[in-house]
């Protein structure tokens, strides 16, 4: 029988990227760690079984089993200031995690998910998203690369974790599908600007805010995103010039951040200019090189989790 734990706090459930197929909870462990140490914030790390041995869905299950034995161990210092966050795959996984009747109803149900770089809409195909994505050849390298680093590995995913027949849309699969009533109360969508997932994530933002909109009576917040409209401003996630300042997110742009918040729930977009897939983990951007990028990835990632970090504090665990 485990001890009740005293001091409980603010839990963040993270869950690693790799493609379904690849990873580890270990790959996230400097950003785990950063994230605890300077926010107060109780950080624990889940892991699943990887495709192709275990297609979808046995990673949603995983986690499901270990996000409810957590929350239900009185030895682990919890209470209902949880929420979920994922990295690339992990953000599509936190999404549909949070979507399971089980988790909903448990003793802590996530007050907020999060999603960083996540695969959100499966069913599109790979070259409609590298043509949504912008290309910026006068950055230094890697960022400056005409070919989207993902696009090459995306096939062996999808084969690996996608059983046969599947429907592609279904939102378990495909978050990007989800109605805004499957979700928790608040939502938090963050996209690198350079990485040919950016535009799925974008339009999954603004649509879950126009979708709280309607359910509340209200006009749409914003125009819909569209990886085939003839309009470049729907069809191309954020800005074609380079930023002006290296290091430093946009504030000023409503193409890379804005929030919606209503009585007890929120929808918040934030783009991380001229960054790549995986900038925040340094594994992966030791691999990719480039010393003026990774300084420019190392600065970025400070700033976009103070941000998540502050909503989470001051927004999500206070209402």
């Amino acid at each position: 029988m485990s001890t009740p734990a005293r001091n409980p706090l603010p839990t963040l459930f993270t869950i690693h990227g790799g493609g379904f197929c690849l990873g580890a909870p270990r790959d996230d462990d400097e950003w785990n760690r950063a994230f605890a140490d300077r926010y107060g914030v109780q950080v624990v790390a889940l892991s699943y079984t990887k495709a192709p041995s275990g297609p979808f869905p046995t990673a949603l299950h995983d986690l499901e089993a270990l996000y409810l034995a957590v929350v239900a161990d009185a030895s682990i210092p919890t209470d209902n200031r949880t929420a979920l966050l994922g990295f690339s795959a992990g953000g599509n996984l936190a999404l549909t995690l949070s979507q399971l009747p089980t988790i909903q109803e448990c003793t802590a149900p996530p007050r907020a998910v999060t999603s960083v770089y996540g695969c959100l809409d499966l069913s599109l195909h790979s070259g409609v998203k590298t043509g949504s994505r912008q290309y910026k050849p006068t950055l230094s390298p890697p960022r400056n690369s005409r070919k989207d680093a993902l696009l090459d590995l995306v096939a062996v995913f999808d084969w690996s974790y996608i059983p046969y027949g599947q429907e592609l849309r279904d939102p378990l699969l495909s978050p990007a599908y989800a109605p805004r009533s499957a979700l928790p109360p608040y939502v938090c969508i963050v996209a690198a600007e350079l990485d040919m997932l950016a535009h799925e994530s974008w339009r999954m933002a603004c649509r879950l805010a126009n979708e709280e909109q309607a359910a509340r009576g209200l006009s749409p917040a914003r125009r819909l995103p569209d990886a085939t409209s003839t309009d470049k401003n729907l069809r191309l996630v954020g800005r074609e010039q380079p930023a002006k300042s290296k290091g430093k997110l946009e504030t000023n742009n409503e193409r890379f951040g804005w929030e919606e918040r209503w009585d007890g729930s929120g929808i918040k977009w934030l783009l991380v200019p001229d960054v790549t897939h995986g900038f925040d983990n340094v594994h992966i951007r030791e691999l990719m090189g480039g010393k003026e990028s990774i300084r420019d990835a190392e600065a970025k990632t400070d700033a976009y989790c103070r941000v998540v970090a502050e909503w989470l504090l001051d927004v999500v665990w206070k209402t």
